[in-house]
């Protein structure tokens, strides 16, 4: 007898000796498909993915070790990664209801760009990891999805090989190397491929405690670096990047042909000397928990750096993001745009470029629901009076 039958016939038994079950039909229905659920599990059989969190899951399955780690993984004690999930969690929306949500528009405009939706895709390192056609087969994917690509520096394709394969718009993103001719030469060639926005990482001058990869090195193979000229473990180790400072940032600013975004600020102050110094846009961000241990979430200190800024660029916002909601909060605290990272990693790694579509079309629809229950039916609409407050609670 399998558990559906054992199942019944206790709801049976109970009935027959007249103790209420309180199980209605609904109800019984929804326990036969739970046990289903677990049946197919059991027997092997393919769930469908429905959440990001189910293509992370996945992903863990199809990854190699030393591919999970290296995704998967934050810095230290991984303090900052759990906390940027948590703050998240932690900030309570305010519904709002009688609201005609017959059509909510997610549509937005950044940096000229007219953009069917307000998810990026991070730049990310090593997507030879999750496919075969590593950073060629995401902008493929990022194409279907309608979303902008940044595209790391320390990509397994070059940078003319995915701005070929691209149909939509790449932005190109610039790790500042000690050698300068090096960054000269990268910034060059992106632009020569057809680059119009560069994004420069800001944060990241060298790696810290990253003993989950160092762990799993053994077991991890070298990788191409092409823009690098150079093989090496994933996130190309071993350029150094301690020497990028302000006054580097206007020599690059002498001779790119394009608007540059500062990604990797958390400190307001940081945000400030931005702004004068002339970029077009800035990325609020903690890379994910990937770089300082026990900094705050970046959920945390956007909106003090969107209140510094005070709409003189465009801020953007990325770390944790795993749901439609996590997007709400950030546009609601006055970023204009987010990125997302790990996910996308994910659908590439179970899906290939199908999986990068579907994980955005997955956050882009739990957006918009997100926002009709909270009364916005357009991005504008969206402001910090979607949160409820602790003095709410007794008014």
């Amino acid at each position: 007898m399998d558990r559906r039958e054992v199942l019944k016939a206790s709801l049976v038994g109970a009935a027959s000796m007249g103790v209420p079950t309180n199980f209605s039909t609904g109800r019984l229905r929804a326990a036969e498909r739970e046990v289903t659920a677990e049946t197919a599990a059991a027997a092997g059989a393919e769930m469908p993915l429905v959440s990001v969190f189910d293509y992370e899951a996945a992903a863990k399955r199809k990854l190699s070790f030393g591919g999970w780690e290296y995704y998967s993984e934050g810095t230290g004690d991984e303090i900052t990664m759990k906390r940027n999930r948590s703050a998240l969690d932690g900030l309570q929306l305010k519904p709002r209801v009688l609201v005609d949500v017959t059509k909510v528009d997610v549509s937005c405009t950044l940096l000229g760009y007219k953009l069917e939706h307000p998810i990026l895709l991070a730049p990310a390192a090593s997507h030879l990891l999750a496919h075969p056609d590593a950073e060629v087969a995401t902008a493929r994917g990022a194409a279907e999805a309608a979303a902008i690509m940044m595209l790391s520096t320390n990509s397994n394709r070059s940078i003319e090989d995915v701005y070929k394969a691209a149909t939509t718009p790449v932005w190109f993103q610039l790790y500042v190397d000690d050698d300068r001719g090096l960054t000269r030469s990268l910034v060059e060639r992106a632009e020569a491929a057809g680059n119009k926005v560069l994004v420069i990482t800001a944060d990241n001058p060298l790696p810290y405690a990253r003993n989950r990869e160092e762990r799993a090195s053994a077991q991890t193979p070298k990788l191409p670096f092409p823009n690098l000229e150079t093989e090496a473990g994933p996130g190309a180790r071993g350029r150094s990047r301690k020497h990028f400072n302000w006054s580097d940032l206007e020599r690059i600013q002498s001779f790119a042909k394009t608007p540059i975004i500062l990604k990797g600020i958390m400190n307001p102050d940081d945000a400030e000397q931005a702004v004068h110094r002339g970029v077009a846009a800035i990325v609020v961000s903690n890379h994910g928990g990937r770089v300082l241990d026990t900094v705050p979430a970046s959920i945390e200190v956007l909106p003090a750096v969107v209140d510094r800024v005070a709409g003189r660029v465009p801020v953007l916002f990325d770390s944790g993001i795993r749901r439609g909601t996590d997007i709400l909060k950030g546009l609601a605290y006055g970023a204009s745009a987010v990125l997302i990272g790990r996910p996308y990693l994910y659908g590439l790694s179970v899906s290939g470029p199908d999986g990068v579509r579907d994980v955005v079309k997955i956050l882009k629809t739990e957006l918009q629901a997100a926002m009709a229950l909270a009364g916005c039916t357009r991005l504008k609409e969206i402001d910090r009076t979607v949160f409820w407050k602790s003095r709410d609670y007794s008014s």
